[in-house]
């Protein structure tokens, strides 16, 4: 089994107190591993620290190489992060911001070419963001601007995606949308990491991983019972899992 991200004996703080504890784990190459827990769980803190943005003991590897031994561009070649409340020049057209997306595989203060360009245009239309490229950013509504934002990191052709909160200010529709991009990069070979609060969403995701107060509680296929369960009882059972035309669905399980 390829695995794109091994973490072992991950520990982090934030402002001095401790939020990860001691974890391992492996991401597994060319599927989607879905992070889920309670809020204050860990998991944007664990996505971050997996992706080389926050300081750790412990290891992390990136497609079997430490990812601190990587030279940074060629880590942004082959690792794209979509992070929460994305910051950008409000005044770039969503245009110049998905084509920073290509600056890792530019030369230095070199133009743009038909490859970035062509991928560029693909990423927007992926993205439903296309009719809008000449449009600056802080012109667009919330959800528009997560698509502008999603383009750029799709707009890198990494082999490893990691996204921390992608369906924020999504409508239903657009996060439709979202899970058949995901299912266009599996086809292609792409991993796919994700932090969702949307736990019918995360379901459709080939893995889950569980997490409670700063520790993995389980991960394993969706596909098992165990792992649905183990997600419940992260929620303390008030979620219940339910097959529904071929799909399976959280709902809210109200207490007396």
């Amino acid at each position: 089994m390829n695995l794109a991200l091994s973490a072992k004996n991950l520990s982090a703080s934030l402002g001095g107190r401790p939020v990860l504890h001691d974890i391992s784990l492996d991401i597994v190459q060319g599927q989607w591993t879905s992070i889920l827990g309670p809020n204050g769980a860990g998991k944007s803190t664990l996505l971050k620290a997996m992706a080389g943005l926050l300081t750790h003991t412990g290891t992390v590897a990136l497609l079997g190489q430490p990812i601190q031994s990587i030279p940074q561009r060629q880590r942004a070649r082959t690792l794209a992060w979509l992070g929460q409340n994305e910051t950008s020049a409000d005044d770039l057209s969503a245009w110049d911001v998905v084509m920073l997306g290509r600056l890792p595989h530019q030369a230095w203060l070199a133009p743009p070419n038909e490859k970035d360009m062509a991928a560029v245009e693909r990423s927007l239309r992926y993205t439903q963001a296309w009719d809008w490229r000449e449009r600056a950013l802080g012109q667009l509504s919330g959800g528009e601007r997560q698509r502008v934002l999603l383009a750029r990191a799709l707009a890198v052709e990494a082999q490893v995606l990691l996204m921390d909160e992608p369906l924020a200010n999504l409508d239903p529709p657009h996060q439709a949308d979202w899970l058949c991009v995901v299912e266009a990069l599996l086809m292609h070979g792409t991993t796919v990491v994700s932090v969702l609060h949307e736990i019918t969403m995360a379901l459709n995701a080939n893995r889950l991983v569980v997490m409670r107060e700063g520790r993995v509680t389980h991960h394993g296929a969706t596909t098992d019972v165990a792992t649905r369960d183990a997600v419940c009882q992260a929620f303390d059972d008030r979620i219940a899992i339910h097959p529904l035309n071929g799909q399976w669905v959280a709902l809210p399980v109200r207490t007396p």
